[in-house]
């Protein structure tokens, strides 16, 4: 049977398969889908839940993989979406976690942000604290926070008619704490987009942001892998429409060193 190139949940949303290998198979996450629930009555959006659901009801994109296990190996906020890297078994999330627990991984988002920026290019380092409670915020602490950096890079800019001035943002963290873009963003006076948390003006097209590349060495076959999601949509969506357009799509490789 041939592979589909996409996973069907059981209420038939479909995520794109963007990469995948013996070890890891990455997805494009929609918007709305939790990976973590808050507490234990979130379950109508709980992505994992239902992947696992779909393995043990027989899938057919879990049959013609042979999976009997499919686990995520870093988080994404339940609005974000974008590249979604799974483990196919125990000793793969092993082996894959420890690379994001050790930074050895690129990541790359974009994001719309309200506001005009001052630099075109600039690092945050403010250290954060992790929220303590489900739905809580994270914020900005310099003696009990947790170290921070995330690299930033305006792309576009434009005065929308309905929310002002807008600029699209790629982001690069380089540690992963929660919300970090969002509050790093949101400290520079740039809130993102209908990120009504952190401040970002109400947004009926969705939270601007999404995660669009994952680089890392294959911690089996010390090859070098890239995933990329596309972002053109996610641009013309918030009226980035001529960056959208300027961009070439790119595909997930893998490629010696």
């Amino acid at each position: 049977m041939a592979k589909t190139d996409f996973l069907e949940l059981g209420d038939g949303t479909r995520l794109p398969v963007l990469y995948e290998d013996r070890a890891a198979l990455a997805v494009d996450k929609p918007a709305g889908w939790l990976l973590v629930p808050a507490h234990w009555r979130q379950t109508r959006r709980n992505l994992q839940a239902a992947l696992e659901s779909a393995i043990a009801g027989g899938a057919h994109w879990a049959r013609v993989r042979q999976l009997r296990f499919l686990r995520y190996v870093h988080r994404l906020d339940a609005e974000t979406s974008g590249v979604l890297l799974l483990a196919r078994s125990p000793g793969a999330l092993h082996a894959l976690s420890r690379l994001f627990a050790e930074q050895a991984v690129e990541k790359r988002y974009l994001a719309v942000v309200a506001g005009t920026p001052t630099e075109q290019v600039w690092t945050c380092r403010l250290p954060l604290v992790t929220p303590t409670s489900p739905g809580g915020r994270a914020r900005v602490e310099a003696h009990t926070g947790r170290p921070a950096e995330t690299r930033f890079g305006v792309l576009a800019a434009l005065r929308h008619p309905e929310w002002g001035p807008l600029a699209l943002v790629e982001a690069r963290p380089r540690t992963g704490r929660t919300h970090q873009i969002r509050v790093h963003l949101a400290a520079a006076g740039l809130p993102v987009l209908g990120d009504a948390l952190y401040g970002g003006p109400a947004c009926a097209a969705g939270l601007g942001l999404r995660a669009v590349g994952l680089a890392y060495r294959d911690p089996f076959t010390k090859r070098e892998v890239r995933v990329t999601a596309p972002g053109q949509e996610f641009a013309r969506r918030f009226g980035f429409a001529a960056y959208a357009d300027a961009s070439t799509p790119e595909k997930a490789t893998r490629a010696d060193r």
